[in-house]
């Protein structure tokens, strides 16, 4: 078992695990951490971050990896600002729900999947933090759809991931690929070794069959922006937010196209003793925020369990 871990998040792939493993993740602002040496999907959403036992673990190691890095200079430097003077840790106090202004935007409580158990939880996890000083503000809605989000990005990333991967494994010390063609050619060429009957490689193809970045590319990442805009922004603006809370990792896809931080924490375990976590997501540089409301909300309610191994 490891201690710690990193994960890279594109749109979910740090919040989603970590909700279903009872874990705390930390996916911070786009830039706060270098990307340096790491598989890339799109530089607009690519973010490393921590996945811990506790909101205290993932905040030491989110200490330890921000910063500047020449490697991934642009991002880094663009988002040193947001680093607070004496770093992340001063911001682990318990009473830091108190003043707190968090917003429940209302569509991302109405999947109906969740089942009776895990929406009871929810609301009194609301009550918990309004016990705690914060103040609720419920009945709230984002402007911007998901499904309008997914659609744009899958269509700006499929290019992305073009550009990028190839970058990436050119500037390998050695590799036996030195492109998504070739990666594509060697999958073909080792189909039981690399499962393609399992995974296949469409999505691959796809992106190979992109032509770079072109005026509807350009179109696609310049709607995504005003998605943002016009939606989490907006709405965390609109209502002086601290931040949003959101079931799971169902606010994933708006903080991943504005390149927002999100933090999960265990919040329970459903009717078949399946973990699942709360999302508290906010605008760039918002982790002081979030690391206070986090840790507060963790040390109220304190609702992981150890895992279990059976033999």
């Amino acid at each position: 078992m490891a201690a710690v871990t990193l994960g890279t998040e594109t749109d979910g792939s740090i919040l989603c695990p970590s909700s279903f493993n009872s874990v705390v993740g930390i996916k911070p602002t786009v830039g706060l951490t270098s990307r340096a040496g790491v598989v890339p999907i799109t530089p607009r959403q690519d973010s490393v971050g921590p996945m811990c036992r506790t909101v205290s673990d993932a905040v030491h190691v989110l200490d330890a990896i921000v910063g500047y890095d020449k490697l991934d200079a642009t991002a880094t430097r663009a988002a040193s600002k947001y680093i607070p003077h004496g770093g992340y840790l001063q911001f682990l106090k318990k009473d830091r729900l108190r003043g707190k202004r968090i917003g429940v935007p209302n569509k991302f409580f109405l999947f109906q999947g969740f089942g009776e158990k895990q929406m009871r939880v929810y609301k009194l996890h609301l009550a918990t933090m309004r016990k705690h000083g914060a103040m609720v503000i419920e009945n709230l809605d984002i402007a911007t759809d998901s499904q309008d989000i997914v659609s744009n990005e899958w269509t700006a990333m499929l290019t992305e991931f073009e550009l990028s991967i190839n970058e990436y494994l050119v500037d390998l010390s050695y590799s036996p690929v030195h492109s998504l063609a070739d990666i594509i050619a060697f999958n073909k060429a080792h189909p039981i070794e690399e499962r393609l009957k399992d995974f296949g490689q469409q999505n691959l193809i796809l992106a190979q069959n992109t032509n770079g970045i072109d005026r509807l590319e350009r179109a696609r990442i310049r709607w995504l922006k005003e998605l943002s805009v016009n939606g989490l922004e907006k709405l965390m603006k609109e209502h002086q937010l601290d931040a949003i809370v959101a079931p799971e990792h169902y606010a994933s896809n708006h903080l991943a196209i504005g390149g927002y931080p999100g933090i999960v924490v265990p919040a329970g375990y459903n009717e078949k003793g399946v973990p699942f976590g709360i999302c508290f997501g906010g605008l760039q540089g918002y982790e002081p925020r979030l690391i206070e409301i986090a840790y507060a909300f963790e040390q109220a309610t304190k609702v992981r369990r150890p895992p279990m191994f059976k033999p």
